[in-house]
């Protein structure tokens, strides 16, 4: 089971979805991964795209996020994130959104709202990853989404090599951990 690692939910036990269909973050990468953005984390918009079971968002708002969208369209998932959403007591029920749809219409419909996020964290379905990078990416861009200093970061497998730059994003670092990457872009276009 997925836990809450640090900050004001330290130790909430989180539910993940059963079967195959989604693949939770293990604690050793979500450790690994808020240790290399614990400085970014506070009072940043976060959005996290396939959210699976909502633990890495919970997380970051835990460590002090001023807001966190989760983004899923499973049904399955969308009942764990609710679930795990009230396992945690929010100060103020705005500073965590579940957007229980496809990652396309809602970067659409944040881009029509004309919202920005400092930090937009995707872990896909790994053998989706390349596409999904691809696609997405060019969505962000489009409806211009990262604020100015943000970056996205893309949990992934071994096997895939993200490109060093797609739709005006470069990539600045890539960690390993066993069969999981995390890799890191930053704008290279607008203050990049």
């Amino acid at each position: 089971m997925p836990r809450v690692v640090t900050g004001r939910f330290r130790g909430a036990i989180l539910q993940a979805p059963e079967g195959d269909k989604t693949r939770p973050t293990t604690d050793k990468v979500k450790e690994a991964l808020f240790s290399i953005i614990q400085c970014d984390v506070p009072d940043a918009e976060f959005l996290d795209l396939y959210a699976g079971s909502g633990q890495i968002g919970i997380e970051a708002l835990s460590r002090g996020a001023k807001r966190v969208t989760l983004v899923e369209k499973s049904g399955a998932a969308a009942g764990i994130i609710t679930k795990n959403i009230s396992k945690i007591r929010l100060d103020d029920p705005s500073e965590l959104r579940f957007c229980k749809s496809g990652v396309s219409q809602a970067l659409e419909r944040f881009g029509q709202a004309g919202e920005k996020f400092d930090i937009v964290f995707m872990d896909p379905p790994y053998k989706d990853a390349p596409m999904r990078l691809e696609e997405e990416t060019k969505l962000i861009r489009e409806y211009g989404l990262l604020a100015e200093g943000g970056m996205i970061i893309l949990e992934h497998d071994r096997d895939f090599e993200p490109p060093e730059e797609l739709n005006g994003f470069k990539r600045v670092r890539s960690c390993s951990y066993g069969i999981t990457v995390i890799t890191f872009f930053r704008d290279f276009i607008v203050g990049g």
